[in-house]
């Protein structure tokens, strides 16, 4: 096949090299092309980020003919070398919940507050943040530096012994099999082990958003080390992910052209890239564009946060121009529930008063919404601060509007009849559409230049930094999974960028840009919904 000159570059390398792709610069491609180029004995593994793409990689390695190729996730290979055929059993939710971590370490009743939860809640933080770093003890680490709310700040620091205590305590019982493991456990406990794998090559995709014990790992390996990625597309950072092509000491690059849109977003892109420069060092990146799609058949909707999405969605079912069929990438469940399992209809049951119909344990607990609005707040629980978000501002009206947007999702199989997708920007990565339009939430061009008068005046700390920037990496990622029309909101467009066809300006609902990890609750201005703004519907 026809390759670009970078491309034929990375093909033609030897040696350790690290690529520095843009978005949709077919890095898959490249990685392809590497592995055909290699001796015919030659055995390769492909490290991918999640399990579809493994699944996507594994179908395209093979329709090559590259079967000396095997296709994993980081947590498919530890799981293979730690758990199988061991006496570990894997906790099937993935990770424990506050309230069963109370009963697990036998954590002493409270007063008042409900202090046992709360504890527990940053124990099991703790416990995340130690098995996503490269560290061999949990005391190299210093739980402190991750969080952010005041109210959560003032809890850890009062009980922090308390809490790296039980994380000992936790890790401990794991790894004597007496409770079950994490996923976080054992990919933690590979990286420990630091076992050399029988490969001649690793291709190592996504390194911008590497777990730590990966990495680690991954750079220990006498093989032949390829890792691919934009050091722009992280926007895993609140889950302790590293930014890998920073770390690796490795030859750079690059694959500055985008195959998937044309020039119009590709200039739009760079500017955006260019808010960096207001936070200090930046190194101007030049994307290409040389998609020539004009097509707008699929229609996506993406959101920075779970809250503005489900309210776009929310008009979407109400206004004139009513979408019929739509779709959420990861289903509409996995949006009106928190991650310790809190459901949305939990938190009306509170609102309501009617505790005896509440699921959640936890929930179950609180006395009023005020109450788990403190909890959620010590705890710096996102996703529960945007469930009580959506009951505060929609009362019992949500149960309704939840239940026609069930109504009108198609099923996965009946994927490509939507009329339009919604998705955050972290379930949409790696994706496309033709049309896409962006909520009210994303940073602004004026929180840019707040932001770069903080850093120009007083400076802040490397950890508030790295938040900030990925801010500006949300938008990037979320405007480049555009094809070819692109609807931006106005307070989000660079200065000078001069908005025409296919790039549509609109001003949507002021939203306020929520800092990760912890947002507070927001309550977008109401306004009247205004279809012009939004897509057209056949």
């Amino acid at each position: 096949m026809n390759i670009t000159p970078e491309q034929a570059a990375i093909v033609a390398s030897t040696g350790d090299i690290k690529i520095n792709a843009v978005a949709g610069s077919g890095k898959t491609t490249t990685l392809i092309e590497y592995a055909r180029a290699q001796p015919a004995t030659a055995r390769g593994l492909y490290l991918a980020f999640n399990r579809t793409v493994k699944l996507e990689a594994r179908t395209r390695f093979a329709a090559q003919g590259l079967h000396n190729v095997q296709v994993e996730t980081a947590h498919s290979l530890a799981y293979a070398h730690v758990v199988k055929n061991s006496r570990y059993r894997v906790l099937q939710a993935g990770s424990y919940k506050s309230h069963e971590l109370v009963d697990v370490l036998g954590l002493p009743s409270s007063q008042e507050g409900h202090e046992e939860y709360v504890l527990a809640s940053h124990i099991n933080k703790f416990l995340t943040y130690f098995c996503n770093s490269d560290k061999a003890k949990v005391s190299e680490l210093n739980y402190r530096d991750i969080v952010w709310e005041a109210a959560a700040k003032v809890f850890v620091e009062r009980h922090y012994a308390a809490i790296e205590r039980g994380c000992r305590r936790l890790l401990a019982r794991m790894e004597s099999a007496e409770i079950e493991i994490t996923h976080d456990f054992y990919l933690k406990k590979f990286q420990l082990k630091g076992p050399q794998l029988t490969y001649d090559y690793i291709l190592f995709d996504e390194a911008q958003d590497a777990s730590g014990p990966m990495l680690a790992l991954f750079l220990e390996q006498r093989a032949t080390k390829i890792m691919v990625g934009d050091a722009h597309q992280q926007i895993y950072a609140w889950r302790h992910a590293i930014n890998s092509l920073d770390r690796a000491d490795f030859p750079s690059y690059p694959l500055t052209t985008s195959f998937r849109f044309g020039v119009e977003v590709a200039t739009l892109a760079t500017q955006v890239l260019d808010y960096k420069a207001a936070l200090g060092a930046h190194a101007p990146v030049e994307l290409s564009g040389l998609g020539t799609s004009t097509a707008t058949t699929t229609k996506a909707v993406i959101g920075r946060s779970n809250l503005a999405l489900l309210l776009k969605a929310i008009e979407y079912i109400s206004g004139e121009n009513q979408v019929q069929r739509l779709y959420f990438e990861g289903n509409i469940n996995s949006y009106t529930y928190a991650d310790e399992g809190a459901s949305l209809y939990d938190v009306l049951h509170l609102y309501n008063g009617r505790s005896a119909a509440i699921k959640d344990p936890l929930i179950r607990k609180m006395a009023n919404l005020d109450e788990l609005l403190n909890y959620a707040r010590q705890t710096e629980d996102a996703q529960l601060l945007m469930l009580i978000s959506i009951v505060e501002d929609y009362g019992n009206s949500v149960i309704d509007l939840i239940k026609e947007l069930k109504r009108r999702q198609v099923s996965d199989g009946e994927r490509h009849r939507a009329q339009v997708y919604f998705s955050t920007v972290h379930r949409c990565k790696g994706l496309e559409y033709d049309e896409v339009q962006l909520t009210s939430d994303f940073v602004t061009r004026e929180k840019v230049e707040e932001w770069g008068a903080l850093v120009a005046e007083s400076g802040i700390g490397a950890g508030e930094l790295a938040r900030l920037n990925e801010e500006i990496n949300l938008l990037y990622v979320a405007l480049t999974r555009a094809k070819f029309r692109l609807h931006l909101p106005e307070l989000s467009r660079p200065a000078g960028f001069t908005a025409q066809p296919p790039i549509l300006p609109y001003y949507g609902r002021g939203g306020t840009v929520l800092m990760a990890p912890a947002p507070s609750p927001t309550k977008p201005a109401r306004r009247p919904w205004t279809p012009a703004e939004d897509f057209q519907l056949t």
